[in-house]
């Protein structure tokens, strides 16, 4: 997590930069060689293959826009940056995808209503075979490169960049076959690349909305957070970690931190203060914690604890119990904790209340729970 933050916004910055340019300028050379190629053979297939490569270079110039603008530092207005302007990029990508292929959808149809014939050449033959190891490569530039500075503007390249591998193979496939059995597809293949398109424009706006929504956490973030905070001295368990991203790279988290009842707490505070700082510094994570001082030298909360604890788990494995204390009565004892269920999880507050507090009874009559139902982020 600390290798990507080490790299810095400039850095980023760049590798964005290099990675739109070289978009921009392989885009051109393939719309324009394949241009050629549809010309020459009168293919409607290999110019709608030209045009998306065409759409590709608006892509990268929309890209290089959007690092540009996204790069730019927090202001009074935006005091969170300006790296969602990313996302709003993506969704340009994607309605520049839809409208080529749109426009294309239209002139294969009449390609196929009205059908022409197609000539034959081994020059288009290597056009295409240029184009495919081409896009190949770019798709799996985007992709490291993308992946590297975690850009989903890159990453919707390289999908794209894939797709077109598909669509120029289609093509390259039914010209060699209209070539070996003059069986021509032509209409009919351009109106498939049309719909693989558009169909790849779909993807790209589905993602983006997601991330302009917001999405859960990935995985491997929300591990390595949890991680590092268990490896500090003094910290006996975190719970209730969210966090928000306001773009990417741009991640701003709260989370409560449990420390020793019996411990100084001017001590826990600057060890609090400690682990904030090495994640801004570190991480470039904005974290917030929260302290959570635990009772953890009661034989018997501690004993309740494990069979609540227990009763939780045997209802749902993926449910946690925290913030755990004991308020004891002479006619009864209240159990007192918070229970983590999964954001999407059906059960209701009420219901899991109500199975908590059956099984605890069990244990003692005398004992009753005050229970909080916590909708885990991550």
């Amino acid at each position: 997590m600390g290798e990507n933050a080490h790299k810095g916004e400039g850095s980023r910055k760049r590798y964005g930069n290099v990675a739109s340019v070289l978009g921009i300028l392989c885009n051109i050379f393939l719309c324009i060689i394949k241009g050629l190629a549809g010309i020459l053979s009168g293919s409607v297939a290999i110019i709608a293959d030209a045009a998306n490569n065409l759409s590709d270079a608006g892509s990268s110039v929309i890209s290089l826009i959007g690092f540009a603008v996204s790069d730019k530092p927090a202001d009074e207005e935006h005091p969170y940056g300006h790296a969602r302007f990313e996302y709003l990029s993506c969704l340009a990508v994607a309605f520049v995808i839809f409208g080529i292929g749109i426009a294309l959808l239209k002139s294969s149809v009449e390609k196929i209503i009205a059908p022409e014939a197609v000539e034959k050449s081994f020059v288009v033959f290597l056009i295409l075979i240029i184009s495919i190891i081409v896009k190949l490569w770019m798709s799996l530039f985007y992709r490291k490169v993308g992946k590297m500075i975690s850009s989903s503007v890159l990453m919707a390249n390289s999908k794209d960049s894939f797709n077109d591998v598909i669509s120029t193979g289609a093509v390259f496939l039914t010209t060699l076959l209209y070539a070996v059995t003059d069986i021509n597809l032509d209409g009919y293949v351009g109106l498939v690349v049309a719909l693989f398109i558009m169909y790849a424009g779909f993807g790209v706006l589905k993602e983006t909305f997601d991330n302009i929504l917001g999405t859960v956490p990935d995985a491997a973030l929300v591990r390595s957070i949890t991680e590092k905070l268990n490896s500090y001295e003094g910290v006996l368990g975190i719970h209730d970690l969210v966090v928000h991203s306001y773009g990417p790279e741009k991640y701003f988290a709260s989370v409560h931190v449990e420390v020793p009842y019996d411990v100084d707490i001017l001590l826990s505070h600057d060890m609090i203060d400690n682990i904030e700082r090495e994640f801004r510094e570190i991480e470039n994570i904005n974290l917030v914690i929260h302290l959570d001082p635990i009772v953890t030298d009661d034989e018997e909360v501690n004993e309740l604890k494990a069979k609540t604890v227990e009763i939780v788990k045997e209802i749902n494995s993926l449910y946690g119990v925290h913030d755990f204390r004991m308020v004891r009565g002479e006619t009864h004892s209240n159990l007192i904790f918070d229970v983590g269920i999964p954001v999407g999880d059906k059960i209701t507050e009420g219901e899991l209340k109500e199975k908590i507090s059956s099984e605890v009874g069990k244990i003692d009559e005398k004992l009753f729970c005050v229970i909080t139902v916590d909708r885990n982020l991550v």
